[in-house]
């Protein structure tokens, strides 16, 4: 009998589009390569909601972290980037892999989608918070996309 070939365990990721004071999330599955919106955790100067951060975590189990880097349009370092890489340095207390997926126009695209089915009458209201957990789901499918898995 020919041997059987090695498949991918099935992963679950969280995903972060990182905000100065909101931090959008999302859940994303390997086998489906979808995600969902999370909601957002809170940032601010005190630093993000590590509480609400390790809910999540705990909640869901995800076999890593994914998050948004943000750079300029032409690809240059983006200022946010010092405040992502503190971000990720405090996400190493989950120890868990984290990656990150480049988020230039996350937010442009998830209004967008946020607003076209407002117009056809699909969602209501949209909020700051509903656009960076929107933002989130779209860093987890490039991830996702990106590691076919």
């Amino acid at each position: 009998m020919p041997d059987t070939p090695e498949t991918s365990v099935p992963e679950t990721i969280l995903a972060f589009d990182f905000g100065r004071r909101r931090i959008g999330v999302a859940v994303g599955q390997t086998i489906t390569a979808s995600a969902s919106p999370l909601g957002v955790v809170s940032n601010n100067e005190s630093g993000p909601d590590q509480d609400g951060i390790a809910a999540l975590i705990d909640e869901w189990q995800p076999a890593r972290l994914i998050v948004g880097m943000p750079a300029h349009a032409d690809g240059s370092t983006s200022d946010m980037q010092n405040y992502v890489n503190v971000f990720i340095e405090t996400l190493g207390a989950f120890k868990l892999p984290v990656d990150t997926v480049d988020e230039r126009y996350t937010s442009v695209e998830a209004e967008a989608a946020l607003k076209g089915a407002r117009a056809a009458g699909t969602r209501g209201r949209i909020s700051k918070e509903s656009i960076d957990s929107a933002a989130a789901v779209l860093i987890a499918e490039r991830y996702l996309a990106a590691h076919k898995f």
